[in-house]
């Protein structure tokens, strides 16, 4: 609304001011004229002027008169609708307050990589630098503010010029500080069961992106129950496993999803085996660490132990799904399709829950007789099988251990700490390579295969982790929020930008 007082209202009045003027001037004019009979005309006539010219003055005087009390109008209007205006503003912060909704300024920094002080925080950081799209503007952010400046020093060509921001996991202000400074935030500090909350309550209450690449089904959960609300309030987008937990599985699901509904639109998937076969790599020991805590709060808490034990616990509605035992895999198997002997792979109990997730939040996209499993290649003959009973056995026999509070604890001295990981070298020669397959409810068999040169769980990892955030604050994101899955987030978008980051993710009819 705009008011102003040479406007609409000061035209008018001041126009009714001159047309009553002038009436006035005719009518002293006809006095004149009435009252000045016998006398000469030219004496009429100066009379006549001096009315006109009297009447004229009273017009002016009147059309300013009238502007100026239009301006004072507007004036006290344009005051009474700026208070009005405030007090809106203050009801809606209010409001907003209460409601966990929020109304964002335009951000400082596209992306804000928080733990980048931490060994992955390192590789994404260098990751970003390298490949994020000129223009992107990056911030790196932690609780030292001479460690982030250290890594940026590191870092080559524009990543010189990047902000630093102080943030720390129990400082709730600083979360919320940063959050409101970006579009997406991407943190690497774990274990998230411990750090993690604080950063997603931030980004879901500021209505932000957030990444992570946490391998934690209670900390996820945690996260759902939350804080999915206040995410689809705000239009966040809170997309956890965006590492080697879960990328490969989610996205390698999607492909094949998306292979079969090319070809038929109402395809839908039924028994689908992951199998890894060919992996090289170090072990993280922020996920070790991660492994560890989920074990110690399932000890002494059995409903925690039968969520870690559930394939469907990510689910949205967990009564929607099958009411019936689906467990994960324990023993030995042969596949066909591979030509091996397959055996439990030990990331499974994170990854099914995540893509059976998906497949919730995407409207059964996949089906409702949808089955999923993971395993590791062994080999065939009679070498492959030993190897897998081998494996399986000593999963069995390592999850076992590691539930006594002893042997946790000798783990956790002998095992890569929080922070450490492989060298440069053993990072490089890392990779991974995975089969999977399934069929329709037709019975039309598809194939995908998803792979990447580096080690899994850091070079590969960190790859997967940048381009998930810069996708996130890139454009054509879908409009889905909540607390999200790589696919149901990104999905299509996600799978071409990983494509280009040199990953392949294909798949097709067999």
């Amino acid at each position: 609304m705009t008011i102003d007082g040479t406007g609409s209202a000061g035209k008018s009045t001041g126009k009714s001011a001159r047309t009553t003027a002038k009436k006035t001037a005719r009518a002293v004019a006809d006095q004149v004229s009435s009252s000045t009979t016998g006398a000469t005309t030219k004496a009429a006539t100066k009379a006549t002027k001096r009315a006109t010219k009297k009447a004229s003055s009273t017009a002016r005087k009147a059309t300013t008169t009238a502007t100026a009390t239009t301006r004072a109008t507007a004036k006290s209007a344009a005051k009474t609708v700026r208070k009005a205006t405030a007090g809106t503003g203050t009801a809606r912060k209010t409001a907003s307050k209460s409601s966990g909704t929020t109304t964002r300024r335009r951000p400082d920094h596209d992306i804000v990589l928080y733990g980048a002080t931490g060994f992955t925080g390192k590789l994404v950081a260098a990751r970003l630098a390298k490949n994020a799209p000129t223009g992107t503007k990056i911030a790196l952010a932690g609780r030292s503010r001479d460690r982030l400046g250290i890594v940026r020093d590191e870092l080559s060509g524009r990543a010189g010029d990047w902000p630093l921001v102080i943030a720390d996991s129990s400082d709730e202000k600083s979360l919320g500080a940063m959050a409101e400074s970006t579009n997406t935030v991407i943190t690497t500090v774990g274990p998230y069961a411990e750090y993690g909350l604080p950063v997603v309550e931030a980004c879901a209450k500021a209505g932000i992106n957030y990444c992570d690449l946490t391998g934690e089904v209670l900390f996820m959960r945690e996260s759902i129950d939350r804080y999915d609300a206040i995410a689809r309030a705000n239009k966040a987008r809170i997309v956890h496993s965006c590492g080697f937990d879960s990328i490969p599985s989610d996205l390698g699901v999607l492909a094949l999803s998306l292979a079969a509904r090319h070809d038929d639109p109402e395809a839908r998937l039924l028994g689908t085996r992951f199998i890894v076969t060919g992996a090289k790599g170090g072990v993280s020991g922020g996920t070790i660490a991660s492994g560890l805590n989920e074990l110690e709060r399932a000890k002494d808490d059995k409903r925690v132990a039968e969520l870690l034990a559930d394939p469907y616990s990510l689910s949205p509605d967990r009564a929607e799904e099958p009411r019936g035992e689906v467990p994960q895999p324990r023993g030995v198997t042969r596949d066909d399709v591979v030509g091996a002997w397959l055996a439990p792979f030990i990331m499974g109990p994170i990854n099914s829950p995540v893509v059976r997730r998906s497949n919730a939040l995407a409207d059964y996209a996949y089906g409702r007789d949808f089955q999923y499993a993971e395993y590791v290649s062994c080999g065939d003959g009679v070498g492959g099988r030993l190897a897998a009973a081998g494996m399986a056995l000593g999963m069995t026999v390592g999850e076992a251990a590691l539930s006594i509070p002893q042997v946790r604890s000798l783990a956790g001295k002998v095992l890569p700490e929080p922070g450490e990981g492989p060298s440069d070298e053993t990072r490089a020669k890392g990779y991974f390579s995975i089969a999977l397959h399934t069929r329709t409810a037709d019975g039309v068999p598809y194939r995908a295969k998803v792979a990447a040169q580096g080690d899994p769980g850091y070079a590969a990892t960190s790859m997967m982790l940048a381009t998930t955030g810069l996708t996130l604050a890139g454009d054509g994101v879908p409009r889905r929020y909540g607390v999200l899955t790589p696919s149901t987030a990104v999905g299509e978008l996600l799978i071409h930008n990983l494509r280009l980051a040199g990953m392949t993710i294909q798949a097709r009819k067999a």
